[in-house]
């Protein structure tokens, strides 16, 4: 049945800003309502236009896609969430829609069904051409770096890292360390897979693949993981690491890969001491290093209480 696009549109104009940052849009691991700031004018106003191309043919993917992306990049997940699932319903042999989707059911720490939408993406890109990924916010270069399966594999391998299914994400992760065709690409999930190797115990493995990673990484957004990575190889210090701290979601990585540093190092009491300052004093709930500092403290029972 086709969409009605002004049904969708009455739902979206009802997530104006005041109601974005008032609304509770998604429930932390720990019980606690999370919500967002308004969004800046800029945001808004890539929103409405976002809208009003989709108003102007409700028939095209591509539009309705960047509704929903740019309903959450305004902080309104819960309505990104909507609108994708009506996308779904609309267009249910789209691969990309599932995988908009499955992102935002990570955001809003709704694993399993997270999981269920990127492994039917999977399923429908098999033996299908891959085709790179616009981005929401350009990098510096202006150059897209990420494809639809590339993304698919990475957050369904995170989703299961962060159900702590180390298997599975070992599996998606591992092909992307394979399938990669760049540096950025590699990086990430060459952090992710080391990760999960020593959160499996095999260290010796864990050890030779830390060899496999790419001494002079090429990178232009994925420096970050990379800072991590040469925590984990002994090139750098924690405070070389951490050097522009953790306030936005970029340094919330790399205070996550200090944690999880200690953590595999047998020092649970600082990782857990980190890992709570990620969740206490960093604002970005949104972002990937947050969200696995809360996974692991929730399964490891180590959340500080005030």
């Amino acid at each position: 049945m086709a969409l009605r696009p002004m049904l969708l549109l009455t739902l979206l104009l009802a997530a104006t800003p005041v109601a974005a940052a008032e609304t509770p849009q998604a429930t932390s691991l720990f019980g606690q309502k999370l919500t967002t700031p308004a969004p800046s004018p800029e945001a808004v106003a890539k929103l409405q236009a976002a809208k009003k191309d989709y108003e102007a043919d409700p028939n095209n993917a591509d539009k309705l896609i960047w509704v929903g992306r740019r309903a959450a990049y305004a902080g309104d997940f819960q309505a990104a969430i909507r609108i994708f699932s009506d996308g779904v319903r609309k267009f249910p042999g789209d691969a990309r829609i599932l995988r908009h989707r499955g992102h935002r059911y990570i955001t809003t720490r709704q694993f399993d069904r997270a999981v269920a939408d990127f492994e039917k993406a999977y399923t429908l890109i098999a033996n299908k051409k891959d085709e790179i990924e616009p981005d929401g916010a350009p990098n510096a270069r202006n150059i897209p770096l990420t494809t639809l399966g590339s993304n698919i594999r990475y957050h369904l391998g995170l989703a299961y890292y962060l159900k702590h299914d180390w298997k599975k994400a070992l599996r998606f992760f591992g092909e992307e360390v394979k399938l990669a065709d760049n540096d950025d690409r590699r990086i990430s999930a060459d952090y992710w897979t080391y990760q999960i190797l020593r959160r499996m115990g095999d260290d010796k493995q864990a050890a030779a693949f830390l060899k496999t990673v790419p001494e002079k990484p090429e990178l232009i957004e994925n420096e970050t993981y990379w800072r991590a990575l040469r925590l984990d190889k002994g090139e750098i210090t924690e405070a070389e690491a951490m050097k522009d701290g953790a306030k936005d979601p970029a340094g919330v990585a790399v205070a996550y890969g200090v944690a999880n540093y200690h953590l595999v190092n047998g020092d649970k009491k600082g990782a857990f001491e980190r890992m709570n300052a990620i969740v206490d004093d960093t604002p970005g709930w949104a972002s990937f290093g947050y969200i696995a500092a809360e996974s692991d403290l929730t399964f490891y029972k180590a959340r500080k209480t005030k």
